[in-house]
């Protein structure tokens, strides 16, 4: 069966006012758009977690890990919902309905909808400068404190990639979860101001105030409105800084256990023996999330096996990308008592009921290297093709029709010259692939690939996959391409949501209305009355 296709099987239903009373009794629900990220960031509930129909087989295991767990599927009547919710079923989830009358009637019945991504963690961020008074400045006074050489650091809490693209000058990459563990030795002296920036406000806040609650004795601000502040006040940014925080010295790290444990033990945040981890994993009615909140590079070299890679500060910023479960169980690993602590404290005040540390490694077992897929069923066998036969046959007479799934940012930045890029939602709907005779698929590492050829398979479309993806054709040493256009692709470009504060090349005015945006999410949220939020004082 083609679950992509329309299926006439009747589903369960339930109802938005069931959804709502879910969330507010701290009851597990997820709620899932199976929408493209553009529609979806056009306007969703506030606790929607975007999962495109096409990408579900690629990203439901890790989103939603328990097969018994909630979920209410939902579109905007674009036909989506009901093949998601019948994939989810032959997958082997047991609870799964479509929400009644989809986003209209959620809307309809009284529901607030919420624009662009991550918005529990951006209207919490709100929330936590309405109530504590985030100290910040605004970017004109940053701006004469660099150019009078005042003492002052300036720490950016982004991920690094986000920080290398563009950045404040003389800034240093500190990514949020990392603030409370360095920023004492890169500001040894309690006189020296901190500044916390990132694009917008969110992490600037939330980074700001975590210093603030782990009492360094600096003056600690965030830059008010981020890069998009101080672009929009006419200064010039940093692109390409590198600049890194050093391993804290022995001292300042004991300083900062401390006071990351005293906020732990304020917020509710419970610590645990590896025996209880073993519990909770038995738990048939919870979701259990296990989550290592240190750094990339760290989890790679060495990290517990079964816990996913969420590097903190990120986590808290963007939760719903790991969590997809509201009200489900998390369990977070660190190996300085320091980050799992300060990511708890926050994951407590974001309604998270359940959050708990495991400091106690041994006896566990550990794993090395890049976080493997999480897939919910072995991938089928499909016929497969190598690079070079894939470069013989572009350049061949006869040459076969490559599709391309990765992200419209992936393929526009590099792509096989001759490919087409196509969301996999939309790949057995044109008729240039029912008719063609010869079809090659590739993906970054051939992950979708392989899923979105098992699929045609199954709907009578024969098709083959690049061996080891994209990546496999850049390492044999084959060109790319850059460029997304109407000529080289087969969907519009509506499965990434341009983030109005990523990239240099935003319009000043796009810049202005994301942050009016962001200063109205806090009615927002007090006239949706689901979110359960709480801030420490």
């Amino acid at each position: 069966m083609n679950a992509l296709s329309s299926i006439d099987t009747p589903l369960a239903e339930t109802t938005p006012e069931a959804v709502r009373e879910r969330l507010r009794n701290k009851q597990e629900v997820a709620l899932l758009d199976v929408r493209e990220e553009a529609p979806y960031a056009a306007g969703h509930p506030l606790f929607a977690v975007n999962l495109p129909l096409g990408r579900i087989e690629e990203r439901i295991t890790g989103l939603i890990p328990r097969l018994t767990a909630p979920i209410v599927v939902y579109d905007n009547g674009e036909g989506r919902a009901h093949p998601a919710a019948t994939l989810l079923l032959h997958l082997g989830y047991t609870d799964v309905s479509v929400l009644a009358g989809g986003l209209e009637n959620w809307s309809a019945s009284g529901g607030e909808l919420f624009i662009d991504v991550n918005v529990p963690s951006k209207a919490f961020g709100e929330l936590v400068e309405h109530i504590r008074h985030t100290p910040s400045l605004p970017a004109e006074d940053v701006h004469a404190r660099i150019t009078r050489g005042d003492d002052l650091v300036i720490l950016d809490a982004r991920r690094f990639i986000e920080y290398n693209v563009m950045s404040i000058p003389g800034g240093r990459s500190v990514p949020g979860g990392e603030l409370a563990l360095r920023v004492r030795d890169i500001a040894p002296s309690p006189k020296t101001t901190v500044i916390v920036n990132c694009a917008g406000r969110t992490r600037s806040i939330i980074g700001t105030q975590s210093l603030v609650n782990a009492g360094i004795p600096n003056p600690v601000f965030a830059l008010r409105n981020g890069t998009i502040g101080w672009t929009l006040a006419g200064f010039t940014l940093e692109h390409g800084a590198s600049r890194r925080a050093d391993t804290p010295s022995s001292d300042t790290h004991e300083q900062a256990r401390r006071n990351a444990q005293e906020l732990a033990d304020r917020t509710g945040v419970r610590q645990i023996p590896p025996q209880q981890l073993h519990d909770l994993e038995k738990e048939q009615d919870r979701t259990l999330y296990r989550l290592d909140v240190r750094s990339p590079e760290e989890y790679e070299a060495d990290h517990l096996a079964g816990f996913r890679s969420a590097p903190g500060g990120q986590l808290v910023q963007a939760t719903d990308e790991w969590v997809g479960v509201r009200h489900g169980i998390i369990v977070l690993t660190d190996t300085d008592g320091v980050r799992a602590r300060m990511t708890g404290h926050w994951l407590r005040q974001l309604g998270w009921q359940d959050v708990y540390v495991l400091d106690d490694w041994s006896d566990l077992p550990h794993a090395a290297g890049a976080e493997s897929p999480l897939l919910p069923r072995p991938l089928p066998s499909v016929g497969t093709i190598t690079s070079d036969e894939l470069a013989s046959a572009l350049s061949g007479p006869r040459t076969p029709l490559l599709l391309d799934l990765a992200t419209s940012p992936i393929f526009r930045k590099a792509h096989i010259p001759r490919s087409v890029f196509v969301i996999p939602s939309d790949i057995a709907t044109h008729d240039l692939v029912r008719k063609a005779q010869d079809i090659v698929l590739t993906s970054p590492d051939g992950v979708s690939a392989h899923i979105a050829a098992a699929r045609l398979r199954d709907a009578g479309i024969t098709v083959r996959i690049l061996e080891g993806g994209t990546n496999a054709w850049k390492a044999a040493g084959h060109p790319t391409e850059a460029g997304l256009s109407k000529d080289n692709s087969l969907s519009d470009p509506i499965d990434v949501y341009k983030r109005p504060y990523e990239g240099t090349d935003n319009a000043k005015a796009a810049m202005q209305a994301y942050l009016d945006w962001e200063y109205g999410l806090v009615a927002q949220l007090e006239r949706d009355g689901t979110h359960g939020f709480f801030i420490l004082e």
